[in-house]
């Protein structure tokens, strides 16, 4: 035997940092693996170094299954921030709603159907307005003059279609089943 060589026997106790250079790891890895079980030891710090190698062996072998385990924690990682993620926009849509900045379709399109109705409304009504009026003229000028001074009347109406804050609010409280008692609780 050289005298660089060194035989390695079941019964060669080697501590943490010859382990490390035995296998390639740091010598943190090691005592990691010693924490976590998977080398143990004779002593503190020293270890068998056969059965230790042997375990690294067999942890290596087994490292595929953990390649696909590392992959699929790895995508449950994503999975789990993009639905934080998703979380946080619902959030902050719903805050935006909440304050008046974005309302929902549903509400917007409710809101149309009023101010439609308002006109639809104001349309019908119409010529039950004028007719007294319009029969009572002579000449066809001023039929003209009363219909075009009740439809400045109707669009003078219309044109104080506003949009009210308020009401939105009280769509989203009603679609939130909020009742008008949640202001005074807060």
């Amino acid at each position: 035997m050289d005298a660089d060589e060194v035989k390695i026997t079941d019964e060669t106790v080697v501590n943490t940092t010859s382990m490390a250079v035995l296998t390639g790891l740091s010598a943190r890895r090691v005592q990691q693996l010693i924490q976590d079980g998977t080398f143990t030891t004779e002593r503190k710090g020293l270890m068998r170094a056969g059965d230790t190698l042997r375990k690294y062996h067999d942890l290596l072998k087994n490292s595929k299954m953990d390649d696909e385990d590392r992959k699929l924690e790895k995508s449950r990682r994503a999975a789990e921030v993009q639905m934080k993620v998703s979380k946080a926009n619902i959030a902050s849509l719903e805050a935006k709603e909440l304050n008046g900045k974005m309302h929902r379709s549903e509400d917007v399109m409710a809101m149309t159907e009023d101010l439609i109705y308002t006109i639809r409304g104001a349309l019908i009504a119409f010529p039950g307005r004028v007719a007294v009026d319009v029969a009572a003229c002579n000449t066809a000028a001023e039929a003209s003059e009363v219909i075009k001074k009740e439809v400045h009347k109707v669009m003078r109406e219309l044109a104080g279609y506003r949009y009210d804050p308020k009401k939105y609010e009280e769509r989203v409280r009603e679609r939130k089943d909020w009742g008008d008692n949640d202001d005074d609780e807060s």
